[in-house]
């Protein structure tokens, strides 16, 4: 059984390939992500956008253009589909009439890890692994870990000791290995190097091909939902960024098959935390990468990481894209999930919240105008953050 259009993995720098029927992780000359490609001129010929569309809910609806081969590993816990909802009183509290946002809070575990996780453990086991791990700041783990649990691989997750309880109890309860470590994400990846050496598969951010993939698909549904046309601007709030080059890659690849209506690009907005802002000093320096940042700090646990393994992808993203890379304060965070929740009744995450804390500054710049579509990316539940 062989739905998928996958033909190849390429270094996102240096262009070389490598089989997507053998274990891969990232480059091994350049140190760079792997990124996945179709053959989406078949695609264009054979696939029909709303068979696709009427297809049973959910992120596997998208096949074809997913990287596993047999679908018999394809694991599910129901990911996928989430509402884009209009957001009349927040948009006219704020001066955005056209204001919309994606709710990922929807999803298994309760963020939008679960995308990024269902493909790529699906992926690990049509390869033959057994045992995966994962330095995290929090989600990511807990969806690891419960996508593990279904497909009945062994797992390690490694997470800073402050991480929100919710994350370390829902990764413990799913029967992964939980290893708390002193620090930051960047700590927990170093304290994971031993077990990458002993035979454990790394599906941290950007470090192996296929969460990308996973991530992506909240493009095509962003694209779908929006009458096959992108938004004018979306707002994303970005820690690693993989969903913001997922989205981009998704309008890419919808482009290349002929399914947009409008092939305008949308503008993509990266928030990230005052105390943790790598993506916003290499953008206004106009540079290809990111330094580390040093004494990460910020109440979004998801955006404290210092440098994220795919940077160089996501600053692309931006400036192909127009776009824009800022920073809000962790008390403009808090006062914006409140408004959220009292204005719409949409309890977001922190780090969703920082794209509703950024929209103040993006109308004073006049980096978006009134008449515009514009969509915020609430990628996970206020409700995993509680003491």
């Amino acid at each position: 059984m062989n739905p998928s259009l996958l033909t190849h993995l390429a270094c996102s720098e240096c262009g070389q390939s490598f089989s997507p029927h053998e274990i891969q992780r990232f480059c091994p000359q350049c140190s760079a992500p792997l990124v996945a490609h179709y053959d989406l001129e078949a695609g264009r010929r054979h696939l029909d956008r709303e068979q696709i569309a009427h297809r049973s809910r959910g992120l596997w609806r998208w096949r074809e253009l997913l990287p596993v081969f047999d679908l018999r590993w394809a694991f599910t816990l129901g990911e996928g589909d989430t509402p884009t909802l209009a957001l009349p009183r927040l948009g006219e509290y704020m001066g955005f009439p056209h204001l919309y946002l994606k709710d990922e809070a929807i999803n298994p575990t309760g963020t939008f890890k679960a995308r990024g996780q269902a493909v790529a453990l699906s992926k690990v086991r049509e390869l033959g692994l057994q045992k995966v791990l994962v330095p995290t700041a929090g989600n990511a783990g807990g969806a690891m870990a419960a996508y593990a649990a279904r497909a009945g691989l062994k797992a390690c997750v490694l997470m800073p000791s402050d991480t929100p309880r919710a994350n370390v109890e829902e990764a413990r309860i799913t029967g992964a290995e939980v290893i708390l470590v002193t620090g930051l994400i960047s700590d927990a990846a170093r304290e994971a190097a031993a077990r990458i050496e002993q035979g454990w598969y790394d599906i941290s951010t950007f470090k192996e091909p296929y969460r990308l993939e996973g991530k992506k698909t909240m493009g095509y549904e962003i694209a779908q939902s929006f009458g096959w046309r992108f938004p004018d601007v979306i707002i994303y709030p970005a820690g690693g960024g993989i969903g913001l080059v997922g989205i981009w890659k998704a309008y890419l690849e919808l482009r290349t098959l002929g399914w947009l209506e409008k092939a305008t690009p949308p503008r993509l907005v990266a928030v990230q935390a005052q105390g943790c802002a790598p993506f916003v000093r290499a953008f206004r320096a106009h540079a290809d990468h990111c330094e580390f940042w040093e004494g990460a700090q910020t109440m979004a646990s998801g955006l404290r990481v210092p440098k994220s393994f795919g940077d160089r992808l996501v600053l692309r993203a931006l400036y192909d894209s127009q776009g824009l890379a800022i920073a809000v304060s962790d008390t403009e965070i808090r006062d914006a999930q409140r408004k959220l929740a009292s204005l719409e009744g949409i309890f977001a995450s922190p780090e969703g919240a920082a794209t509703v804390a950024a929209l103040p500054y993006l109308r004073q710049s006049g980096f978006v105008h009134p008449e515009e579509q514009v969509l915020l990316l609430n990628t996970g539940s206020g409700l995993k953050y509680l003491p």
